[in-house]
């Protein structure tokens, strides 16, 4: 990919080149479903999602879109448990329940700690319940909060990628010792982690993309991470779209995405998932993009590699792309 001088995407940066954010109700989520996931004991069962209305992230980072449905400042006081209830009154009965509300669970500007024990009130009948935070933000917050809980904690934290040069483009102001560091303290306390990892950031190629998406499942799961999801890039954001038009970005392949999760799913090492969200994105191909979605799908509920899919514009990424800068 093209390379720039010595680039700085940074907040100011990052917030210039942005489009409008949604018209969003900070009484109700932006978004709520039901999903189907492999659980630890190796059962398929419904996974309830709520898309939490919420202050924007403190942290822009570069590939990141959930702002667009995020509220300038932050939601009152009571809004974030008001929405969990108003959104479990919508979904059937589940046992597994997601809190995403686009950025850190455990940022005070975002979730107060006063809407706590109301949140685990709500929640006291599931089994599990996974929220998301950036590592830096990992600290005594969780365990005051997960003794609230009769479901069990389980927090996802973004590792994105290990190659060191592009993690410190991404504005995600956070180094691997910051990741271990959070995985290692949520361990020490019994709480289960899963890590998201992206496939094809900026300023990677195709290959070096599917290398280093291998590579961070390999970190991920020698620093203590229990489930990786693999989240492939899409432009959209306005920073990634201006990164495509200067060839410094590309949305990886579908091929490619299949290929890291073979690699994931081969290491028996933990859960990996790869995210299925509008995967005809990322594919070049009418005749196979149902085939290639369907076996996608498979691989994620089933966690065994599923049988190729036969098609004419089947190349399939390499994974033995040389290493280059940012090595771990």
């Amino acid at each position: 990919m093209n390379e720039n001088s010595n680039p700085v995407f940074d907040d100011r940066w990052i917030l210039a080149n942005r489009g409008q954010k949604n018209c969003v109700d900070p009484q109700k989520p932006y978004a709520w479903l039901i999903e189907k996931e492999r659980t630890i004991s190796g059962k398929i069962e419904d996974i309830a999602i709520i898309f939490l209305t919420n202050r924007e992230c403190s942290f822009h980072c570069l590939m990141c879109d959930l702002w667009k449905n995020t509220t300038d400042e932050s939601v009152p006081l009571g809004s974030i448990p008001n929405q969990i209830e108003w959104a479990l009154n919508q979904l059937p009965p589940v046992k597994h329940l997601k809190l995403y509300n686009s950025g850190s669970f455990f940022d005070e500007r975002a979730i107060p700690k006063e809407d706590y024990q109301k949140i685990a009130s709500l929640i006291s009948s599931l089994e599990t319940v996974i929220v998301e935070c950036h590592p830096k933000l990992i600290n005594e917050k969780c365990l005051a909060f997960r003794d609230m809980l009769k479901p069990e904690l389980q927090i996802a934290l973004g590792l994105e990628t290990v190659h060191t040069e592009t993690l410190s483009k991404l504005n995600k102001q956070m180094t691997l010792d910051d990741f271990s560091k959070a995985v290692s303290f949520l361990n020490k306390h019994s709480i289960k982690s899963r890590a998201f990892i992206l496939l094809r950031p900026p300023f990677q190629s195709e290959e070096e993309g599917v290398f280093w998406a291998e590579k961070s499942i390999d970190f991920a799961f020698s620093s203590g991470i229990e489930c990786c999801t693999i989240i492939p890039v899409r432009a959209g954001n306005g920073a990634l779209d201006l990164l495509q038009e200067q060839g410094n970005f590309a949305p990886p392949e579908i091929q490619s995405l299949e290929t890291v999760l073979e690699y994931g799913i081969g290491l028996n090492k933990g859960r990996v998932f790869a995210d299925t969200w509008d995967l005809g994105l990322f594919s070049n191909c009418d005749n196979c993009l149902e085939s290639r979605t369907n076996r996608i799908i498979e691989m994620n509920l089933s966690q065994r590699i599923a049988d190729q899919v036969l098609c004419s514009c089947g190349k399939i990424a390499s994974s033995q792309a040389p290493r280059n800068d940012g090595l771990i």
